[in-house]
């Protein structure tokens, strides 16, 4: 029983096989996928594959990395929330690479999709580069009742127990299987597991064993496996709390 918490599946890299991927993933007991959008033209075909399968969950939100017409984008976003039944609002945040999108830019966006996410009730799928300390701040002045998933985590040990103070979980996926990863390796290793959730950012962020091909949803079970090894767990242990913990925050279907 595992949860894919961050999986793109309606990209177009799946449409040559997204019926065998999605079997693939059935094979591997991924029992539930949330698949966020990034731009309003993908919120509908979001929608309507969620639409297709009890295992397919959607959340809707404008990620920081993309151009936006802000203004026109978020009246979209807010009139899809209001008529469609979502888990998250995602993925939104900020991402500070150089050429990205300008901060002045992505930080008025982010504010009032964290606006958004007090309005309905939801959780976030937070994007997060060279941001965290930006982030927390403003995570702490707009107190979300729901918290959220910190995708692709990426910061300190420091950063990780500030998110948790505020009831974030850190989404862990295919970037701890490369050596090179050693800090995030560690911290999979020792913080407390009802922080971590499962993921693949599919299709990106592939485990290095699958390096240069198109990630998928099945190889979460890859993730839960490094996880278990690395705190000398059972795999199904992993796969037991951290779905537990994805569910409950996301209110997906009991098991």
């Amino acid at each position: 029983m595992l949860i894919d918490t961050h999986c793109h599946l309606d990209f177009s890299d799946f449409d040559a096989d997204r019926e065998a991927v999605v079997t693939r993933a059935l094979a591997a007991e991924v029992d539930h996928i949330v698949i966020p959008s990034v731009t309003v033209d993908n919120l509908q075909r979001v929608i309507d594959l969620c639409a297709s399968s009890p295992c397919f969950h959607p959340a809707l939100g404008l990620h920081p990395c993309f151009p936006h017409d802000t203004d026109a984008a978020l009246n979209t976003l807010a009139q899809a929330l209001e008529v469609n039944k979502v888990v998250a609002i995602g993925e939104i945040g900020l991402d500070f690479r150089p050429g990205q999108i300008e901060a002045e830019v992505q930080q008025p966006l982010f504010e009032q999709q964290l606006q958004l996410a007090r309005q309905y009730d939801l959780p976030v799928l937070l994007h997060v580069v060279r941001a965290h300390d930006q982030v927390l701040k403003l995570l702490r002045r707009y107190q979300l009742p729901r918290a959220g998933i910190v995708h692709a985590f990426s910061g300190s040990e420091q950063q990780a127990r500030e998110y948790a103070k505020l009831g974030f979980k850190l989404g862990i996926g295919g970037a701890i299987s490369y050596e090179r990863a050693q800090k995030l390796r560690r911290l999979a290793a020792e913080l407390p597991l009802e922080w971590l959730v499962l993921e693949t950012d599919a299709p990106d962020m592939p485990l290095e064993s699958h390096r240069g091909k198109p990630n998928e949803p099945a190889r979460v079970a890859g993730v839960a496996a490094l996880i278990a090894a690395l705190r000398g767990l059972s795999i199904e242990e992993v796969a037991r709390k951290t779905s537990v913990t994805a569910q409950q925050l996301l209110r997906l279907p009991a098991y």
